[in-house]
Parts: structure tokens; C-alpha cells; sequence
């Protein structure tokens, strides 16, 4: 049994048969690119009950190192004052984190609630740099999604697991997200590499979880460097930037944030 792949195109063979919310779900593995990927989501339905799943009890700490990660970012982009939009932006903790240090951050997300960053939400506004926390394992048509992010900025930051080599069976690897049935697709280095340059872009990655997809010609050892040196953004963050806090509440008092509830966009994951 055969597939085609989501993300080349190129025959993806099939690695095994798993079980995802009692129902058998075929894995397939590109033979070009090394993209693992579930058959056709049929069982997607059931696994969006809720935006975000509740085994996902790291989304706290996630969101404080992600805030450090873009402050780092910016950092090496030399571009601390631009507009940032967070993709999929769940509940909007870190557009609120970010705001909250200085950094013009908006949220974006069709199937989540924006709990934490209202009136701050994206009108399709030009940015430097757009972010994908934990976003790329969800996606049914990945490189719809790029290339529509590409038109919103020059930079993505994303995070997804890279698949690890040899592949592991569904019980080898939490990455599969067994319990919650909601990530469809994985990544090597490779994959992501042939999604940046198709689209004209260069890979910058830690190597495991951490990528950097950009139109620029920022150095990777620069930007590798900014990682590691991540716990001193807020420190850097107070020094050169104005914190948002009580400026966005008077904004939010006077009714003149920029407020946009229809952030939907079509490519990203499939239609509840």
C-alpha cells in the first residue's frame, strides 16, 4: 500500500497501521523527503472536541520559553520593534507575554478562543516574523500553510519534533500524540529543508526541535547562538523595549485596539 506524499508529492510507503481514537489509522513515509504522514484524517472531528488537548499540560511552560525564543529572534534580526504574529495562537498567552515585555505581538487562530490577548487580534497586517509554535504537526496541507505564512512575513519560527531515524512504531515515540489523534504529519531536517527552498527560503534549525524558515540572510550560528542565550531576553528585553501592560489596557478602555474576530484561514487545519 502506497500514498502520496503531503509535503513533495513523491510515493510515501506504508510504515504500519496504529490505532488513534479506537479507530486503525495507516502511517505513511515519503521515499524523497522522509515526511511521515497519517492517512486522510477521517477521525479529525473527534479529536478537535477541544482546541487544545488536555494531556497538554506543558502549555504554561511552553509558552514562557517561546516568549524567549521570539525575544531572541528579534534580537538577531536587529528588529525588536517589528510586528510579530503568533499562528494558531491558542488562548493568546504568549501574544499577552510578549506584549506584555514590548513586543508587537497579534494572534491569529480559527479553532481557539483568544482568551488572553482580546482586541489584539490579526488583520492581515504585514510582519517580520510570524510563529508556529507546535502548529506543523496538525497541518493536513503544510505547504498551503507555508506559503501562506510567507505572505504575512519573511521569517517563521516554528517548533515541531523532528521525526527521529530509524522511525519509530507509534509506541516508540510520544510525538504521535496517540492519545489526542490530533497530529497528522512529521518532520525530518530534510523535509523542512525542501519546504524552505521551495519557496525560495533558507533553514535555520537547532537540529531538534527549534527551526527558523527565512527570506533573510541572518547567519545561523548567530541565530543558534541567540537560542542558547535565550533566558537573557526578558533582561535584554527591559533595556530596549516599553512594556505594553497598561497601554494596551487603555487601549482596551477607550475601544481602539485593533479588534478582529474573522482571523480564519482555510489552509491550516481541516474544517470542524
Amino acid at each position: 500500500m502506497s500514498d502520496l506524499c503531503r509535503v513533495c508529492n513523491s510515493p510515501a510507503v506504508k510504515l504500519f497501521s496504529a490505532e488513534l481514537l479506537g479507530s486503525t489509522v495507516q502511517y505513511f513515509e515519503c521515499t524523497r523527503c522522509g515526511y511521515v504522514q497519517t492517512e486522510s484524517p477521517f477521525w479529525i472531528d473527534r479529536a478537535y472536541t477541544e482546541a487544545i488537548n488536555d494531556s497538554d499540560t506543558g502549555i504554561m511552560l511552553r509558552n514562557r520559553v517561546n516568549t524567549q525564543l521570539v525575544l531572541m529572534t528579534l534580537l538577531t534580526l536587529r528588529l525588536p520593534r517589528e510586528r510579530v504574529v503568533d499562528f494558531a495562537g491558542g488562548y493568546g498567552l504568549l501574544v499577552r507575554q510578549l506584549r506584555d515585555l514590548g513586543v508587537n505581538a497579534l494572534w491569529r487562530d480559527k479553532f481557539c478562543a483568544n482568551l488572553f490577548a482580546r482586541g489584539f487580534e490579526h488583520k492581515d497586517e504585514p510582519a517580520i516574523l510570524l510563529t508556529a509554535f507546535e502548529v506543523f504537526e496538525h497541518l493536513v496541507a503544510p505547504m498551503e500553510a507555508l506559503e501562506y505564512m510567507l505572505t504575512i512575513a519573511p521569517n517563521v519560527l516554528l517548533s515541531t519534533e523532528v521525526m527521529p531515524t530509524p522511525t519509530p512504531s507509534q509506541g516508540e515515540w510520544w510525538y504521535y500524540g496517540r492519545e489526542h489523534g490530533q497530529h497528522v504529519g512529521f518532520y525530518r531536517l530534510r523535509t523542512l529543508q525542501h519546504m524552505a527552498e521551495r519557496f525560495g527560503c533558507r533553514l535555520l534549525t537547532d537540529g531538534r526541535t527549534n527551526h527558523l524558515i527565512t527570506r533573510g540572510s541572518l547567519p545561523a550560528l548567530f541565530w543558534q547562538l541567540g537560542l542558547k542565550l535565550r533566558l537573557l531576553a526578558p533582561i535584554l528585553a527591559r533595556f530596549l523595549l516599553d512594556s505594553k501592560t497598561l497601554q494596551d489596557r487603555d487601549l482596551m478602555l477607550s475601544g481602539l485596539a485593533p479588534n478582529n474576530k474573522d482571523t480564519s484561514t482555510s489552509c491550516i487545519l481541516p474544517e470542524k
